[in-house]
This record gives C-alpha cells, structure tokens and sequence, in this order.
C-alpha cells in the first residue's frame, strides 16, 4: 500500500509537512502523493468527526433499508446511483441479506427525514419498500469511541 494512504488510514488528521517528517519524505513528495491518489480516485476527500453528544446543532440522521427491483442489464446500480445523488444521502451500500440498499440520510429533523423517505425515496420506480431506523444515540463515530459519562452506581437499585 502507498505510504501516504497507509498513514492516512491509520492516523489523525496530519498536514503534508507532518506528513513529510514522518515518512522521511520531501513536502513535493508528499504533495504528489496526495495528488496521484485524488486522481486515481483512492482518496475522495477528508472529513470531519464531530461528536453528536456535544453539538445539539448536528442533524438527525436515519439508516433506511431499501428493498428494490434490479434491472435487466444493469442489476442494482442505477437506482443505487440514483438515491446516491439525493443532498440528504450520506452514504449508501449494496447489501447482502434481507434488504438491497443501506442508505444513511440526514435531515434537520425528524419530519425533514420521514418527508424525504415517503415523498422523495419510496415513490422512485422499482423501489418496493423501505424500512427508517432513526439514530438515537452514537457510541462510536467513525472509528472514534464518543466517551460516556461513568455510571454513578455499578447497579441498579432494586426496590421489593
């Protein structure tokens, strides 16, 4: 694996001078590194991880699962495709199992979400039936653990 992807993959955000001393590599190397990989299409970009517990200002997000009509010559992807390009898709997956497409949206609310599933993703040609699971409560975020406040009590109290 490239240097720079492998470090990327492993570690914190670093900038390319950072990056450069870690490796024992020029800035330019680095620079061209990242450039070759953008092109290729391996890096799309980097993102943020914000913890939901701290910014009530973070929108409501849902996992939808999608059941959908595959097509002749074309199997599932260009429906896939298409829910992809939705502003409220944050990511979607072919999956195995007993549903076809895991698709992640966010909306600023509760009724922004339910709005986009039953007005803008169930009524798509040869999507069949969706089922919205709201997100409640993030434990971890991208590979990132959201810390927990400690239990005041190991157990509960019992009551006769």
């Amino acid at each position: 694996m490239n240097k720079v992807l492998k470090l990327l993959s492993e570690g914190e955000r670093l900038n390319e001078r950072q990056m450069a001393e870690i490796l024992g590599m020029s800035v330019e190397e680095i620079e061209a590194q990242l450039k070759a990989l953008k092109d290729a299409g391996i890096l799309l970009g980097w993102i943020p991880v914000f913890n939901p517990d701290k910014d009530d200002s973070l929108a409501v997000r849902a996992a939808i699962e999608v059941k959908i009509t595959p097509e002749r010559d074309g199997g599932f992807n260009r429906l896939a495709q298409r829910i992809s390009r939705f502003d409220e898709v944050e990511s979607c997956y072919l999956m195995s199992g007993g549903y076809d497409l895991h698709v992640v949206v966010k909306g600023s609310s509760l009724h922004k979400v339910a709005s986009f599933v039953s007005e803008r993703l169930s009524t798509i040609e040869g999507v069949l039936s969706t089922a919205t699971h709201f997100m409640l409560r993030a434990y971890k975020e991208q590979g990132y653990l959201i810390e927990q406040p400690a239990e005041d009590k190991a157990r509960l109290d019992v009551t006769p």
